[in-house]
């Protein structure tokens, strides 16, 4: 008999008489399982409780540990559903009349897909320019989403706050990460397992708020960034009466009905340490097994003291990601940022580089999306077509299919007297929509760039300037909001690209 449960439970009778099994609430009703993986449930009971879990026809037991939590793994199973799930604790010492068990109904076993990054992820299918055709007909009860509310915390959460996981309709889907939307669409529709998406996104954000602040820790460059957080923090109470002040101008000029001044914007405090939306957004769902990642940010990352390390923050983030999620090296897709005309205190053409960079871990893919942008709107309203080649990536290197899923690529140049000819990964049927080649620069070793006559041979593009007698290098799409028109045979767009490495 354990004597410490017997004396908590006379010091404490209230709690244990209404102890009981918990579940994170990612574990609910209508939810996905990964397939083909270990199922993992988890969870909170009475300190030295047993808890059984029943599904498709197993049962396991396990014990709860000193701080009463609980972690129980069925064997891994095949797509299908629906099933029910039950959680029920046994009882023991201190806790001799348990509490009723836990069902959880309607759950599928598909492809667990979680979706995260800044407002062109989080943007609302209803806000998409395909909206209203695609939301009155988004009824899918293969599809399971689930959203994540903000939260940023100073420690890792055990649970997210969410209202819980919904088959797809016209109503769930609305609110949905749009992007995410599209993506689990055609997966579903492609592989034909049930698919499950989890929304965990927040809008303005900068990529080291969404990774553990120890793996940031662990890499001596990315000092930077704490250094920008200690500076932030140091400014903080001025900032915030200057947003205070700013707000009753605008709200004394709207009662006079004049025009009401406008501000730059201020990053949020919270949104913006690192590590803190990992803690709260990220963290509590990595015991659950997922086929994968999508990811679409990078612009809060494009300011010109920001860009230089951003191949290192997300090198940091996928790769701790796949060690605390513990389930190998999964997919990891994401968007390159778009064509947007933003400021000289935000260099996007760098951040795309910095992107390109990323491609170099396994099992990550890159979805270009310089051709559908809004040189206007940092919210481009076409989310279907980066849905769509984010799902090809994923059916390229998660389903195996027979895919092409990049555009070109750039591979290396190679100068040629008074031309400089680029070479490309992807070019098969290399083309420009519109009519000429745009969007290529060229220069010489002096790295001064100027705009190229650019001429498709092959898989190839050979480029020349009056102005540069001997090109050295050349790029292409440099620019925040570039005109370019490369594509490939498949209508796959090239990604810019620069030649020249600056000392």
């Amino acid at each position: 008999m354990n004597w410490r449960l017997l004396l908590l439970t006379a010091l404490f009778p209230s709690f244990f008489a209404s102890a009981q099994v918990t579940l994170p609430k990612i574990i609910s009703d209508h939810m996905v399982i990964q397939r083909d993986l270990p199922v993992h449930i988890w969870g909170r009971a009475t300190p030295g409780e047993q808890v059984s879990v029943t599904f498709r026809g197993e049962t396991t037991v396990v014990t709860t540990n000193p701080l009463g939590r609980w972690n129980a793994y069925l064997k891994p199973g095949a797509a299908g559903g629906s099933f029910e799930m039950t959680v029920k604790a046994a009882g023991g010492p201190a806790d001799p009349d348990p509490s009723p068990a836990v069902v959880i109904h309607d759950i599928l076993v598909g492809d667990l897909w979680v979706a995260s990054g800044q407002s062109n992820m989080e943007f609302e299918l209803s806000r998409a320019a395909t909206a209203a055709t695609d939301v009155p007909n988004a009824g899918n009860p293969r599809i399971r989403l689930l959203i994540v509310k903000k939260l940023a915390a100073d420690y890792p959460q055990d649970n997210v706050n969410t209202d819980g996981w919904a088959a797809s309709t016209p109503e769930t889907a609305k609110d949905f990460s749009a992007v995410a939307w599209y993506f689990a669409r055609e997966i579903e529709q492609k592989e034909h397992v049930p698919v499950g998406v989890i929304d965990s996104t927040w809008g303005g954000t900068v990529a080291e708020s969404w990774v553990r602040l120890t793996a940031l820790g662990e890499d001596a460059a990315l000092n930077p960034l704490f250094a920008s957080r200690g500076k932030m923090l140091d400014k903080a109470s001025d900032t915030e009466a200057e947003i205070k002040d700013q707000e009753r101008q605008q709200d004394e000029a709207r009662v006079a009905g004049k025009p009401v001044p406008e501000f730059p914007w201020h990053p949020p405090l919270q949104s913006w340490g690192p590590g803190l939306l990992w803690n709260g957004m990220i963290a509590p769902l990595t015991p659950l097994p997922i086929r994968g990642a999508i990811w679409y940010q990078g612009e809060s990352n494009s300011a010109l003291e920001r860009f230089p390390i951003y191949n290192r923050v997300m090198r940091a983030l996928i790769e701790d990601w796949r060690r605390q999620w513990g389930v190998g090296a999964f997919p990891f897709l994401y968007v390159q940022i778009s064509n947007f005309r933003s400021t000289p205190l935000e260099d996007w053409a760098n951040l795309r580089q910095q992107q390109v960079e990323t491609l170099g871990l396994r099992n990550t893919a890159m979805a270009v999306t310089i051709d559908i942008g809004n040189p206007d709107d940092v919210h481009p309203t076409d989310k279907l077509d980066v849905g769509h080649r984010l799902a090809l990536a994923a059916r390229h290197l998660s389903y195996g299919e027979d895919v092409e899923y990049r555009g070109p690529m750039f591979r290396q140049a190679t100068p040629e007297g008074a031309a400089i000819r680029a070479w490309f990964d992807h070019g098969k049927g290399l083309t420009a929509k519109g009519g000429e080649v745009t969007g290529f620069e060229v220069a010489g070793a002096d790295g001064k760039f100027s705009p190229a006559t650019a001429k498709i041979d092959g898989e190839t593009v050979v480029a020349s300037s009056p102005n540069v007698a001997t090109p050295v290098y050349v790029r292409y799409g440099w620019a925040n909001s570039p005109q370019c028109n490369l594509f490939n045979g498949e209508g796959l767009p090239a990604s810019p690209f620069t030649s020249f490495q600056p000392d």
